[in-house]
Order: structure tokens, then C-alpha cells, then sequence
């Protein structure tokens, strides 16, 4: 188990030591007014603690991804730690992080806001686009995961379709009603459960001593499909995922001051690798190889591998636990991804939140495309998701590549991994046979090469125009009356 507790060590020193640098890099403002107090609604906009925030978002960007994902990955061998470790601390945490912050600083604006102020006013037709694609894929995964879960967790005592629309029903109440309500109250218990579910998972695999492999480069994928790109397709919660950028928004709209902004965007980040890094490691220790997994997956895909998992590691009453907290995962970022969904829309066409029913004729549609949509086969569904995900991502990464650049501060800590998932996004695309272009290895990379090359160019040019200029980069507080947050 040296490789499993190895990268466990690394991700919680990367949060107090790349993480730290990160924040030095960013620069908090601890006297700065936070928008939770600067624009207060009693909606979207209510200061909450730090634990409160810390584990509500961690429940927002987790989902299934740090489950699901990883369990599939798995099928790559111990190679998938490394993408969880580097990944996280360099590429999630970090996009994590700046999306949060650089939302703080903006009136809590959602990525469309942000890309269309960094990267270009047409950026935020195409950002809206994609978020929006983006987060009723999410809504509808996170609608269809659980409800596999459930009907396997009641003996299929309840058909499907009942469990489908219980779920909705809870999604329409937590997207409509105010952030504190649903959201803020109920959370926090659920993210402990969450934490405790996958602590239990581990200490399981400690102490049955589980054959948990160590590291090695060799692809072990059954089916040999490449490591380049598919892995950073397949995992992606719990090492990057774009998805998380379109929630920090929400979370920087209840953030009490910027120095909190490390331990709730960063700090759950490095959690939700943890997560990852457990179930990655039960999926390549507990069915007698690679073969015995992808067995599994194929007879009941990753929801009958969290319950084996889960029963096998805590037993009868725990792995039910464990399952719960497994189903809560999707179910409290489900709920939160239609409430950024509403967010965007409002944001885009300038409407009020204040009133429940311009809430709902925003809401209403969002459901009724998304339920369409749970009728399309979900493993067509995840893939469509992965990539819009990862887009997603690179774009918040250059959005927060550009914030640092124009501020002649360390832009590199963002830059690199967006040049990196640049050119796996393209690689993907032309190389994906289902929804890409079908093209060869060779041909794919050196398109996400060319890609990232000439992606990179454009950035550094336009960077380099605005660079000194009385470029606009954050909303000006200074007039703001009420009282900040005291310690």
C-alpha cells in the first residue's frame, strides 16, 4: 500500500504548501467587502461560516465524479494515481481556487461573466453555451446515477420512473427556494456523511490489508485503450473538472471574506483527490484484477461496483451507510448544477431572483430538457459530460491564466495546465470514434498540438494589448457602507 498512502501524504501537503503558494500568488484582501455583504438578496447572496461553505461545496463538485470516475479509471492501473495527485494539487485545486476567487472579486459572476471580461466580450456567448450544455448534462447524470443506486439499494421495490421523479421533485425545490434554506441547512450533514462513507471505504482497504497495486507506468486497460487522452476524460472529478467552475460562484456569492477563500475552494479540492484516491484504490484491489472489473462494469456498470465495494468494506449496516453517502453525492451536486444553470440565465439576460416566479420560468424548462434527456443512454451520456467538462475547464483555466497575467504575477501556475488539457480536449475530438472524429493517435496528437500552440500564441498576444492598459479586473468596492465581515 506504500503507492495509496504515498499519495495520500502528497495531496494533503500539496493544500499547505502549494496551496499556501497559490494564495500568496492570488493575493487575498482580507479588509475587502465580500459580495455575500456588497450585493446581500436573502437568495443567492447570504454570508455563510467557513465550515458551512467548506463542506457545501464540497458536496457541490463531487457528484459521482470522485466515484464514478475513478472506478472507471482504475481499469488504467496505478498510473490513475498519479493523474488524481498531480492533477489535483496543480490542475483542480488551482482551477478550484482562482475561479472562486477571481468570482469574489466580481460580484460572485459565473464563468460566462468571467470569460466574456477576460478572453473577449464573443467568449461569453460561447462560455454560456457550453456551461449550460454543461450543467443539464450534470443535472442529468446526477439525476440518473443515484436513481440506479437507490432501485439496486430497495431490491427494484420502486420502479425507476418513481425514483426519477422524487428526485426531480427535491432538485426543483433546492433550485428555486433561497441558498440557506435547503442548500445551507442540510448540507453541512451531508458532507460529514460523505467524508465519513469514504473514510470508512479506506480504513476498510487498511485493515483487511486489500492488494491495492503499486505504481507502474504499464497501461493495464483490458480493452488497451490509450492512457492519452481517455484517463483525463474518465477522471476528472477529483483531479480537474470544469464542472466545479460553474459551482464556486455560487459558494464565492455566500463566502464571508477572501481569506477563507484557500480552505473552502482549494482545500476541498485536495478532499474530493482523497476520495478519488480510495475509491480508484478499492476498484483496482477488490476483483481479482483488471479482467474481474471490467466484468463488473460492464454487468452493472460503476453503481454495482460502489455497492460490492461498499458491503464488502464495512459490512451489512455500514455499506449501506456508505451507499447512502454515495447516492448523496450526485443527488447534492445535481440540485446545485440546475441552481447555477438558473444562475447563468439570469445573469445573461439581467433578470431578478428575487421573485419565485421569474425563479421558475427559468427553472421549468431547465427540468423539462433534462428529463428528455434521462431516456438517452447514460454511458453516451457520461462521455458527452467528460468532454463538455474538460472544455469547460481549460476555458476557467485560461480565464485564470489571463487574471494573473494582466496583473505581471506568476501566470504560469494556471498557464501550464491549460496548455496541457488544450491539447487533450482537441486530441480527444479528433481522436474519440463515438461522438469525435475517429482519427488515429498520431493524427490526434499532433492536432492538440498544433491546437495548444496556437491557442497559447493568442493568449500571450492579446495578454500583451491589454497588459497596461486601464483594463478593468475586478468590481470596484470602495463605496460600500455595510459592515464586513469581523473575526
Amino acid at each position: 500500500m506504500i503507492t495509496f498512502f504515498v499519495s495520500i501524504a502528497l495531496l494533503i501537503v500539496g493544500y499547505f504548501t502549494y496551496g499556501k503558494y497559490v494564495e500568496k500568488v492570488f493575493g487575498e484582501k482580507e479588509q475587502r467587502p465580500t459580495p455575500a455583504y456588497v450585493n446581500a438578496d436573502g437568495v443567492d447572496y447570504v454570508p455563510m461560516s467557513t465550515p458551512r461553505n467548506s463542506l457545501i461545496q464540497l458536496l457541490n463538485i463531487a457528484g459521482v465524479g470522485p466515484v464514478f470516475g475513478p472506478i472507471a479509471g482504475a481499469l488504467y492501473g496505478p498510473v490513475a494515481f498519479i493523474w488524481i495527485v498531480v492533477g489535483c494539487i496543480f490542475a483542480g485545486a488551482v482551477h478550484d481556487y482562482l475561479t472562486g476567487m477571481i468570482s469574489i472579486r466580481n460580484r460572485g459572476a459565473h464563468l460566462p461573466e468571467l470569460a466574456s471580461r477576460f478572453l473577449g466580450k464573443h467568449m461569453r456567448h460561447i462560455v454560456n453555451v457550453f456551461a449550460l450544455l454543461l450543467l443539464i448534462l450534470v443535472g442529468t447524470v446526477f439525476v440518473t446515477s443515484p436513481a440506479m443506486l437507490l432501485y439496486n439499494l430497495m431490491d427494484a421495490r420502486f420502479s425507476i420512473v418513481i425514483i426519477t421523479f422524487v428526485i426531480f421533485a427535491y432538485y426543483i425545490l433546492a433550485t428555486l427556494l433561497p441558498v440557506d434554506k435547503i442548500i445551507g441547512r442540510f448540507y453541512p450533514f451531508f458532507g460529514a456523511l460523505l467524508v465519513i462513507s469514504a473514510l470508512g471505504v479506506g480504513i476498510g482497504l487498511v485493515v483487511t490489508g486489500a492488494p491495492i497495486p503499486e505504481l507502474t507506468l504499464q497501461n493495464m486497460h483490458p480493452g488497451n485503450l490509450p492512457i492519452f487522452p481517455l484517463l483525463f476524460f474518465t477522471i476528472t472529478c477529483g483531479a480537474l473538472s470544469g464542472f466545479h467552475a460553474t459551482q464556486s460562484p455560487i459558494i464565492s456569492r455566500t463566502t464571508q471574506n477572501e481569506t477563507q477563500g484557500r480552505k473552502i475552494f482549494y482545500g476541498m479540492m485536495i478532499a474530493e483527490g482523497i476520495i478519488a484516491m480510495i475509491w480508484a484504490a478499492a476498484a483496482m484491489a477488490l476483483f481479482n484484477g483488471y479482467g474481474g472489473l471490467s466484468a463488473m462494469l460492464a454487468a452493472g456498470g460503476p453503481a454495482a461496483v460502489v455497492s460490492e465495494v461498499s458491503l464488502l468494506m464495512m459490512g451489512t449496516i455500514g455499506g449501506t451507510l456508505a451507499i447512502i453517502g454515495v447516492i448523496i453525492l450526485p443527488i447534492t451536486s445535481g440540485d446545485t448544477a440546475f441552481r447555477a444553470a438558473r444562475m447563468i440565465i439570469a445573469d445573461y439576460f439581467k433578470i431578478g431572483q428575487v421573485q419565485i416566479a421569474k425563479r421558475l420560468w427559468i427553472a421549468v424548462p431547465l427540468f423539462v430538457i433534462s428529463y428528455a434527456l434521462t431516456q438517452i443512454d447514460f454511458n453516451l451520456l457520461w462521455r458527452y459530460f467528460s468532454w463538455a467538462n474538460q472544455v469547460t475547464a481549460v476555458i476557467a483555466l485560461w480565464v485564470g491564466a489571463m487574471y494573473l497575467f494582466l496583473q505581471f504575477k506568476n501566470h504560469w501556475i494556471a498557464t501550464v495546465p491549460a496548455i496541457f488539457m488544450t491539447a487533450m480536449v482537441f486530441v480527444y475530438i479528433v481522436y474519440e470514434p463515438t461522438m469525435g472524429l475517429g482519427q488515429s493517435l498520431t493524427v490526434s496528437y499532433i492536432v492538440g498540438a498544433i491546437a495548444a500552440i496556437l491557442i497559447t500564441l493568442a493568449f500571450f498576444y492579446f495578454g500583451n494589448k491589454k497588459r497596461g492598459t486601464e483594463f478593468i479586473l475586478e468590481e470596484d468596492v470602495s463605496g460600500f457602507k455595510g459592515a464586513a465581515y469581523q473575526n
